[in-house]
């Protein structure tokens, strides 16, 4: 019988490059289940797979309730189509708020584009008013 790998909670957010904090929250999240040897949190391969899906969810910008959501069917999906099926809607979802945003910012950019053109038009404006006329 082979002794299944586990790792300290150290070990994993050194490995991940996040604090013990962070994995802490994630396990109060519902989100990854060490098992505990007294008050020490031993975590499986299970766990590290987990925590990896959740850390990528997390960059591509999902929410915590999507991150569980997809989490939990890695953990009970029998068919790989239908997980890979609700991962495409969640992604569609985040790139169609992601696209929605970046039209967003460049219509605000264009305002503040016309603002500082306006901006500097009334001030080129004041300084032809506040110069003397010239002596010909």
């Amino acid at each position: 019988m082979s002794r299944q790998a586990t790792f300290s909670i150290s070990e994993i957010a050194r490995e991940f490059n996040i604090t013990p904090r962070t994995i802490r929250f994630y396990e109060d999240q519902g989100l990854i289940a060490p098992r505990r040897d007294g008050r020490t949190r031993v975590f499986a391969r299970r766990d590290r797979t987990r925590l990896k899906l959740a850390l990528r969810g997390k960059r591509l910008g999902l929410s915590l309730a999507e991150i569980k959501e997809l989490i939990g069917m890695y953990d009970t999906a029998r068919d790989e189509r239908s997980q890979l099926a609700e991962l495409l809607l969640v992604l569609g979802r985040r790139k169609a708020a992601l696209l929605q945003q970046r039209e967003d910012i460049e219509a605000v950019l264009g305002e503040l584009e016309a603002f500082e053109t306006q901006c500097r038009e009334l001030l080129v404006g004041e300084d032809e008013c506040a110069d003397p006329p010239s002596a010909a």
